[in-house]
């Protein structure tokens, strides 16, 4: 009996080892699988999440920056802790060229976040042809501008890395897009 024990432990090992060698060989998620995992969802969808629960319409620009996008994800983040910090993101990013990435986010005129107040705060006003007032300034990673309109409060920002002198103008562009 211990003999044919000692015969089968070999062969244990050896299964064991196929079992474990087999989950190694999970594909990592997808591109899109990521974005899933991390809330993201379809634009559509999230902008009537954020419309359900705002009890607003969202009004997206019709105008993109000039820069190759491959997927659109939307997230609606409620904040059930505080309810001070609710916001819809919009990410437009590039699965071959990582640093294409542009995002918009919005939130209702109660829960915005007050920009001009912040310390040694620097960014540059300008004016968009409705005589909306908004904020161009560069951050660590994207270069965002953040305009108030509809009674909500939208933050556009491109990453840093494919911004130029003229995006300034291009996100003033962007925002006078909005329908």
């Amino acid at each position: 009996m211990l003999r044919k024990f000692l015969y089968m432990i070999p062969i244990i090992f050896l299964l064991a080892n196929e079992w474990v060698t087999a989950n190694f060989h999970i594909p990592p998620p997808s591109f899109e699988e990521k974005f899933a995992e991390g809330g993201y969802i379809s634009v559509e969808k999230s902008v009537k999440e954020f419309e359900y629960h705002c009890k607003c319409k969202v009004k997206l620009p019709q105008f993109m920056p000039p820069i190759s996008f491959t997927h659109q994800f939307g997230k609606f983040y409620e904040d059930k802790k505080y309810n001070v910090n609710d916001a819809l993101s919009i990410m437009f990013i590039n699965k071959e060229i990582k640093e294409n990435i542009y995002k918009i986010e919005i939130r209702s005129i109660e829960n915005k976040i007050n920009f001009k107040d912040k310390l040694n705060f620097k960014g540059k006003e300008y004016t968009l042809q409705d005589d909306t007032k908004a904020i161009y300034f560069e951050d660590q990673l994207f270069n965002f501008f953040v305009f108030e309109k509809n009674n909500l409060q939208y933050l556009l920002g491109i990453y840093k890395e494919v911004t130029n002198t003229d995006t300034p103008h291009t996100l003033v562009k962007i925002a006078n897009s909005l329908t």
